[in-house]
C-alpha cells in the first residue's frame, strides 16, 4: 500500500472508543471519557470510555456468568479450537485496520505494525488454538486399589492488564492461553493505546467466541486497573508493565482475595560482546537494531552494551555508521524504521535520562535530541552513550526509549558481574566463538532468557519472562497454561466401588 493511502485511510478511519462488556459496545456507566492522542502528530483520534469500578464490576459479572454457565469452558476442545483458529484468521484478514490502529495509537512504524505486531498476535492465537486438543491430563502411579486423576481446569475469571508498547502482542500473549484453557477474560489495555484491543474483542465475537467470555475495559490504571486487581471475583490477574505498578498489583491481589498474580515487568538487559565474537558486523547490527526497534520501548531491549576493550573502538565506529538508518520518520511511511515516542510524558522522561547521562559524565556520541518537532508529535533521535559506569542513573534505570549505554570490560567475568548487578533479570546476550565461555556465561547470567551470538531470537514454543524484579511466571509456550489453570487431584478408592 502506498504511503499516501495510509494517510488517507487514517483520515477516514472510524474510531470507536467504547468498552466491550458482555458482547456489547458501551460507554462507561459514568459517561466519563478521555481523549486518545496520536504521538505521530499530537492530534486527538477520538474519545475513549473511561471505565472505573462500576464498569469493571459489570465486565467481571459478565465474565463470571459466562464461565459458570460453561458457554465456553463446556465446549468440546475441538470446538474451542475451531473458534480460536477462526479468530486468528480474522485477525489476519483485518491486518490493515489493526496495524493502522496500532501505529496511530502508539507511533510505531506501519511496516512493523503489519509484519510484526498483527502477524505475531494472530500466530499466538492460532498456536494456542492448536494446542487445545493436544494437552493430556495424567493418571498417578498408585496402588491397584486406587485411581488418582490429575486434571487441569480453568481458573475462572482472568484479568489481563497490558502495556502500551506492544498492545496487540501483549494482549494475545495473555488472552490466547487463558481462552484456550477455558477461562473468561477481562482485558484492560493501556490508556495510551486502547484501540486495537477494543477491535480485537469485536473480531473475537465475529469468530464465534460467546458474549461475555472476552471483555475489554479501557481506562486508567489507578481506576480500572486497580478495580480489577482488587476485585473479589477475579481469580487470576496477568500483568505486563512497570516494576513499580507490578508491585502494586501484587499488593492488591493480597489485599483482596489472594488471586494468583503473574507479572512481566521491567528490564535493563545486558548484551556482552567479547573480542572473539564470531561476526562483529552481526553483533553491531543486533545491538543497534534491538535497542532502537520500537523506539527503544521494549522491556527486553539490550540497553546496556558491554564491549571488550580491545574491540570497542571498532565496534563503536561500525555502530555510529548505522545510526542514520534509525533516524525517526513518519510512522505511516512504509520506509520508516523508527517512529514516535508514545506520548509527551514518556518523551519528557527519556529526555530527562539523557540529560542525566550527560550530567553524570557519560560521553554522548550520537543523538540526545528531539526531532521532527514541527509535526506536533514526539520523536527522539537514536542516542548512544559511551564511557558509562554502573553508578550512573542511565546504567541503573529502565529508560524505555532509544538510548544505548556502552561499557567496556577486560574479562567476561567482569561483564557478567556488572550485568547481574541490576535488580532486573529479563534477558541478556553473549557474543563469543568459545562454546565453553558461552555456556558458562549463560549459566552465570541471572536472566529469563540468554541469547548467544544473536539477540531477539523468538518463537511461540519458548517461554518469555524474567527473574528478580523483572517479574514471575512465563508468557508463551505451553508453560503459559500453568498460569491460567488449576491442577486438581481426584482420588478414587476402587475397592469401595460396587
Amino acid at each position: 500500500m502506498m504511503n499516501s493511502l495510509w494517510h488517507t485511510r487514517a483520515a477516514s478511519l472510524n474510531i470507536d472508543g467504547r468498552a466491550l462488556i458482555g458482547g456489547r459496545r458501551v460507554w462507561a456507566a459514568s459517561n466519563q471519557q478521555f481523549d486518545d492522542v496520536s504521538p505521530i502528530d499530537g492530534r486527538v483520534l477520538g474519545p475513549v470510555a473511561r471505565c472505573d469500578v462500576a464498569d469493571v464490576d459489570a465486565a467481571v459479572a459478565a465474565a463470571r456468568a459466562a464461565f459458570e454457565d460453561r458457554r465456553w469452558a463446556g465446549q468440546a476442545p475441538a470446538a474451542r479450537k475451531r473458534v480460536l483458529i477462526r479468530f486468528a484468521d480474522l485477525v489476519l484478514a483485518n491486518t490493515a485496520e489493526l496495524a493502522l490502529l496500532e501505529t496511530l495509537d502508539m507511533g510505531k512504524p506501519i511496516q512493523y505494525s503489519q509484519s510484526v505486531d498483527v502477524a505475531a498476535a494472530a500466530n499466538c492465537i492460532r498456536w494456542y488454538g492448536e494446542a487445545i486438543d493436544k494437552i493430556y491430563d495424567e493418571i498417578a502411579p498408585t496402588a491397584d486399589n486406587s485411581l488418582a486423576l490429575i486434571t487441569r481446569e480453568p481458573v475462572g475469571v482472568v484479568a489481563a492488564i497490558v502495556p502500551w508498547n506492544y498492545p496487540l502482542i501483549m494482549a494475545a500473549w495473555k488472552i490466547a492461553p487463558a481462552l484456550a484453557a477455558g477461562n473468561s477474560v477481562v482485558l484492560k489495555p493501556s490508556e495510551k493505546s486502547p484501540l486495537s484491543a477494543l477491535r480485537l474483542a469485536e473480531i473475537a465475537l465475529e469468530a464465534g467466541l460467546p458474549p461475555g467470555v472476552f471483555n475489554v475495559v479501557p481506562g486508567f490504571g489507578h481506576e480500572a486497573g486497580a478495580a480489577l486487581a482488587l476485585h473479589m471475583d477475579v481469580d487470576c490477574i496477568g500483568f505486563t508493565g512497570s516494576t513499580r505498578t507490578g508491585k502494586q498489583i501484587l499488593q492488591m491481589a493480597g489485599q483482596s482475595n489472594l488471586k494468583r498474580a503473574w507479572t512481566e515487568l521491567g528490564g535493563k538487559s545486558a548484551n556482552i560482546v567479547c573480542a572473539d565474537c564470531p561476526d562483529l558486523d552481526a553483533a553491531v547490527s543486533a545491538a543497534v537494531g534491538s535497542i532502537y526497534f520500537n523506539q527503544g520501548e521494549s522491556c527486553n531491549a539490550p540497553s546496556r552494551l558491554f564491549v571488550e576493550a580491545s574491540i570497542k573502538d571498532a565496534f563503536l565506529e561500525k555502530a555510529l555508521a548505522l545510526m542514520p538508518r534509525y533516524q525517526p520518520g513518519d510512522p505511516l511511511d512504509e520506509a520508516t524504521v523508527m517512529g514516535a515516542i508514545v506520548d509527551a510524558t514518556q518523551m519528557k522522561n527519556v529526555m530527562r535520562f539523557i540529560a542525566s547521562g550527560q550530567a553524570d559524565g557519560a560521553r554522548l556520541l550520537a543523538g540526545g535530541v528531539a526531532t521532527r518537532e514541527d509535526t506536533g508529535g514526539f520523536y527522539i533521535a537514536p542516542t548512544l552513550f559511551d564511557q558509562v559506569d554502573g553508578a550512573m542513573e542511565i546504567a541503573r534505570e529502565e529508560i524505555f526509549g532509544p538510548v544505548l549505554s556502552v561499557f567496556s570490560f577486560s574479562h567476561i567475568d567482569e561483564a557478567v558481574r556488572e550485568a547481574n548487578a541490576s535488580p532486573f533479570g529479563l534477558q541478556a546476550g553473549v557474543w563469543t566463538s568459545n562454546i565453553s565461555k558461552a555456556i558458562q556465561a549463560a549459566r552465570a547470567l541471572r536472566a529469563g532468557t540468554v541469547h548467544v551470538n544473536q539477540y531477539d531470537g523468538d518463537d511461540m514454543t519458548v517461554p518469555f519472562g524474567g527473574v528478580k524484579q523483572s517479574g514471575n511466571g512465563r508468557d508463551k509456550s505451553l508453560h503459559a497454561f500453568d498460569k491460567y489453570t488449576e491442577l486438581k487431584t481426584t482420588w478414587i478408592a476402587l475397592d469401595k466401588l460396587a
